[in-house]
């Protein structure tokens, strides 16, 4: 799949593509378990376009996120910030400075 058609797609047919080419890639990996894939160069197109859509769909959060006020950046970061115990607190913690980055960025505009 091309990166144009996949700009073109609507968020639910993104997240329907990328459901059905995981699907794929499963069942790729299984044949390739049991001896039967004919092309093993499926494997990586398959993997390819799972990035594919999963860059295009990133590239749209953050997009949305700059879109965001600065009041409603101000409350985020707060959310945030009271998530940092517990499993996941890299990803809290990259969060949190995304979301101070886009904050400060804003500057005392809105």
């Amino acid at each position: 799949m091309k990166t144009t058609e996949l700009h073109g797609m609507s968020d639910e047919e993104l997240t329907l593509s990328l459901r059905d080419t995981e699907k794929h890639l499963f069942n790729l990996r299984f044949q390739s378990a049991t001896d039967r894939l004919e092309t093993p160069s499926e494997i990586q197109k398959a993997r390819r376009t799972i990035a594919r859509i999963k860059t295009v769909q990133r590239s749209r959060e953050l997009e949305k996120l700059a879109a965001l006020p600065k009041a409603d950046l101000k409350k985020m970061l707060a959310d945030l910030e009271t998530k940092t115990t517990g499993p996941g607190k890299r990803r809290v913690k990259r969060a949190v400075q995304r979301v101070t980055h886009l904050h400060e960025s804003k500057g005392s505009g809105q």
